[in-house]
This record gives C-alpha cells, structure tokens and sequence, in this order.
C-alpha cells in the first residue's frame, strides 16, 4: 500500500473513523490535509484568524467559536454568520440536532453561498458532505471564500497553504495523490504575474501598447459616455480620480454622494483623497489584488492606470462578452 496513504492517517481518531466506517465508497474521491502540514504556523496563524473573526461578528448573538472543525459542522455558527454578514433570512430552522436535519440545513446554506459568490458546482472546494464529515480544509475554503465576499477589506493572512493527499477507492483498492494547495491567495505570485504582463506589454512593440490603450478608453467611453464624458487620454484624464470614480460608479451600479468626493479637485490633496477612494472602492469589491500607489495615478503614470482599468475590464468586458 502507498506509504502515504498511511502517513496521512497517523492521528488514531481518524485512522479509527477510517477502518470502522464507509468513509469512501467506490468511485469516491476524498482530500486531506496531511499530517506534515498540522503544525505549520502559517495554517494555525489563519485558523486562529478565522476563529477570532467570528467570535467578533456573533460577539452579540453571544456565540462563541473554539474549533473551525468541531463547532461548524452542524450549520448553526454558518446559518447565524450568513444572517449578521449578509442580512440574509435562510428558510431552515437555526438548530439542527439529527444527522438528516443537519445534513439539510448545510444544504440549504450552501447553495445560498454559492449564489452569493456566483460559484458553479465545479468550482466549489466544499460540500455538504465534507462540512458534515468535519474536514479541516473544506471548512477553511469555506469561511474564506465567505470572508472575501463580505468583507472583502479583511486582512485575511496571505499565502497559506498545506499539503493535501487525495484518496480514491478504485477497483483495486485506494489511489493516492499528493499536492500543495493554497488556502489563501498568493499575492506575491499576483502581483509578480500582473507586473511581468505590463512590464512585457511597455517592453515590446509600440503599435501593441497602443492598441491596449485603445481597448480600454474605448471601454471606458462606453460606459462614462452615458454621462455625458468623452475620454480620450488616459495619462491626463485619470490621474484627479474623478472619471475613476464615476466609472466604478457606473460598472458596479451605485450612486456616489457627491460630498464623498470632489467633482472638480483643486489641489493634489483633493486628487489623492479622489483616487485613494477609488482605490479603495475597488479592492472592496475584489476587484484590486495588487498594491498601487495613488501617488502614481495622480503624476499620470501610464502603466499603473492602465493596471487599475484593466482591472475593471477584465471583469467586466467578459460579462459583456
């Protein structure tokens, strides 16, 4: 047998579950955390993180959170998260004391987090199965995935991951695979990705770059022009954070009060505070995963305006598309 089928059970509670219980039938694939990564500060560091944000959140509801495996399975610490977060009235009863019950009520609540987040089937990392079995990394998959989408400002800890060992039980007996998979978002990696594709973008041909900025004030005049704006240069045009803001306005569908911003900006100061809040509106609604300097945009750096937009239009151009 695969050695690391055994290492991966080295814990007797789970080694036990294994042998007198179904835990995988035929056909059936199961992912773990493997042993080697229990101890690894950067996971303890997130769980904690996660523990300690939904005693917060629930502080009045007086629910108190000490294990993500042992006090989330049943669905009530999940049902009351949904209602504080995203004032969200789930149709299922809040306790939930049978395995049927239980079992339903995560069902209910899943399928209401996967709209929320607009997740496909295929793209979910938990289930209700994994949730009900108390699996350490579905549980974690889950309340980050519910974290970025409603306080998407949170400081989650970056770059957490552990090493899995996926088990499946074929004709023959159990396969097993290894990998690493990352829990929270690599943003060395984002950034260092987003930062090689324009560097490589303002390295090559000119013709090329020209036709990306093309792209994107026609873009923009598409959705500015229903103001009564016309953007023809974006060095100049972007750097008060005005026409920014207004765009942000108009792609993600809310008004902005005009005493939160200043409509013509008489000083840097002005064009700071302007951009700053567009900045911040953006990694909001997860939109931004990479640092910019507001300063940038103010001075008219082409490159760092071009980034913030296509920001914008790689979401939103695919949509349209």
């Amino acid at each position: 047998m695969d050695p690391d089928f055994l290492n991966a059970f080295t814990q007797p509670s789970t080694l036990d579950r294994f042998l007198t219980e179904d835990v995988i039938a035929k056909g059936e694939k199961r992912k773990l955390i493997k042993p080697t990564s229990s101890n690894n500060p950067k996971l303890e560091e997130l769980k904690l993180f996660l523990i300690e944000w939904i005693n917060r959140t629930l502080k009045e509801e007086h629910i108190v959170v000490k294990s993500l495996e042992e006090d989330l399975y049943d669905g009530l610490v999940l049902h009351h998260l949904l209602e504080n977060l995203g004032s969200l009235q789930l149709d299922v009863d809040k306790i939930a004391l049978t395995e049927k019950k239980q079992r339903k009520k995560l069902s209910v609540i899943l399928e209401v987090v996967a709209k929320c987040l607009q997740l496909e089937e295929s793209q979910l990392k938990w289930s209700v199965e994994s949730i009900l079995a108390k699996d350490l990394l579905s549980t974690l998959h889950l309340l980050v995935a519910i974290a970025k989408h409603f306080e998407p400002t949170l400081a989650l800890p970056p770059n957490v991951q552990v090493e899995t060992i996926t088990i499946e039980s074929i004709s023959g007996g159990l396969k097993t695979s290894n990998a690493v998979e990352y829990i929270t978002e690599n943003k060395e990696n984002i950034e260092a990705q987003s930062n090689d594709a324009f560097d490589e973008l303002f390295s090559c041909d000119p013709d090329k770059l020209d036709a990306v900025k093309k792209a994107l004030l026609e873009f923009v005049d598409q959705h500015v022009g229903k103001l009564g704006l016309n953007v023809k240069d974006i060095e100049t045009k972007f750097s008060d954070g005005v026409v920014l803001l207004l765009l942000i306005g108009q792609l993600e569908g809310y008004f902005l009060n005009l005493r939160n911003f200043f409509l013509t900006p008489a000083s840097t100061m002005e064009m700071l505070h302007n951009v700053n809040l567009a900045l911040e509106l953006l990694a909001e609604g997860g939109l931004l995963n990479f640092p910019v300097n507001s300063e940038d945009i103010v001075n008219g750096d082409t490159k760092a305006i071009m980034r913030v937009l296509y920001c914008l239009y790689s979401k939103y151009r695919t949509k349209e598309a």
